[in-house]
């Protein structure tokens, strides 16, 4: 100080040198207080923290919360600092202070914030299981908001030199302007909380809503979005008030459960179907999947058969194999016999109601892999072998005529055509 003052001692008979003078010292003490903040004290803090890393080392020192701290003390020197500063005028002072102590509280937010950003890495890090059903990115994202929100308050009372309550006490006025700017965010909070309490979404999570465009897996749940990765690798973003405003469908029990769902029909022509000769059921006997059901059906048939007889009635009520039910029976034993179905789940054929495309045979099973590529592949397997096999059951498949359809048919009647003329 002594040094100083005997600097600065010839420049009182100028004031404005005298002053720029103590700036210009200023200055420089701000400045040597933030390369020896940054030089000594953050490398110091980093080496020390390298030497036995952490989740949270790694974590704070990635989000720069530890250099955001360090601007704080160049603004404390600029905040006491400026005091010194002889002859400066008053308003300058309120001024220079005022900007400071807004840019402390400024850093000091940026700081919680990343900080806050920090916990979040840390929890998905150590709970990866647990961050993807019970994500904090929503509430860490709510506490950045309050945090900016009271920052934003201070900042402006620390540049208008009011009291902080004062303007707190005035918010009590804006609360239905609040409740309107903040619409979304509310009840983006209240969805996030029940999304999260009652475990309906989480991320990796395959999501299917038409009405929005949405159908793929979740990749990001926050606060007030939720992203959407879909199959053609677009992004559809929801916001997350919307999840419990309608209905979404997800995949995730379907994966859970250890199955997929096969729902397929195969319509055959209704003039197709017949009862089988005696010829045509020993002829099907060779297929083994169906000739112990033959048997026991042909068994069936003649005790019933025999006891209608034998009361007189006539033999057009005698009951008959036919090859429709006999396909049903063969097609539920391929299906289960199927290495890839799931026979501890649902599996049966059915028939539905005739109509004007024929009858639909539907196939309902689920396999055993839930991958999609696994699926589809087991699910063309099964439908690639039973339209090979249809015609040895004498049925037909039912589809609209095509162009080389009606050709051939053409082509057939024009010779009758050509012998009448």
């Amino acid at each position: 100080m002594d040094i100083l003052n005997a600097l600065l001692t010839p420049l009182e008979e100028h004031p404005g040198l005298l002053i720029l003078a103590q700036l210009a010292l200023l200055v420089a003490a701000i400045g040597t207080a933030s390369v020896l903040t940054r030089v000594l004290l953050l490398r110091g803090i980093g080496r020390i923290l390298r030497a036995s890393p952490t989740q949270w080392d790694d974590a704070l020192l990635g989000r720069g919360v530890i250099a955001r701290l360090a601007n704080v003390v160049p603004a404390l020197v600029a905040y006491y600092g400026i005091v010194l500063v002889d002859g400066l005028p008053e308003v300058a002072v309120i001024v220079m202070r005022s900007v400071a102590s807004a840019y402390v509280v400024l850093t000091l937010a940026l700081a919680v914030s990343q900080a806050l950003n920090a916990i979040n890495d840390v929890y998905v890090q150590r709970n990866p299981d647990r961050a993807a059903v019970r994500p904090i990115k929503g509430y860490i994202q709510l506490l950045k908001l309050v945090i900016a929100i009271i920052a934003g308050i201070l900042i402006i009372a620390s540049l208008f030199d009011r009291d902080p309550l004062v303007l707190l006490s005035g918010l009590g006025a804006m609360t239905a302007v609040l409740l309107l700017v903040f619409k979304d965010t509310l009840l983006s909070l209240v969805a996030s909380v029940q999304l999260s309490n009652n475990d309906m979404l989480r991320v990796g999570d395959w999501i299917e809503i038409p009405d929005l465009m949405a159908d793929g897996d979740v990749v990001d749940i926050s606060l007030h979005t939720v992203k959407v990765q879909n199959w053609d690798k677009t992004i559809t973003t929801i916001p997350t008030w919307k999840l419990i405003d309608g209905s979404f469908k997800n995949w995730r029990g379907m994966f859970e459960s250890g199955g997929r769902r096969i729902k397929r029909a195969l319509y055959l022509d209704q003039g197709s179907v017949r009862f089988l000769t005696d010829d045509e059921r020993q002829e099907l006997c060779r297929f083994a999947l169906i000739d112990g059901y033959l048997e026991r059906k042909q068994a069936e048939l003649e005790d019933y058969n025999r006891m209608l007889l034998a009361g007189g009635k006539d033999p057009v009520n005698t009951r008959r194999v036919t090859n429709l039910g006999t396909f049903r029976a063969y097609v539920e034993a391929y299906v289960k016999a199927h290495p890839g179905i799931n026979t501890e789940m649902t599996n049966m054929v059915r028939q539905l109601a005739p109509g004007p495309s024929g009858i639909p045979l539907e196939l309902y099973c689920f396999t055993k892999s839930t991958e999609w590529a696994v699926h589809e592949a087991v699910q063309a397997d099964i439908f690639d072998h039973l339209l090979a096999i249809l015609p040895e059951f004498g049925l037909r498949v039912f589809q609209q005529p095509a162009g080389t359809d009606v050709t051939a048919a053409a082509e057939a009647l024009a010779p009758a055509r050509s012998q009448t003329a």
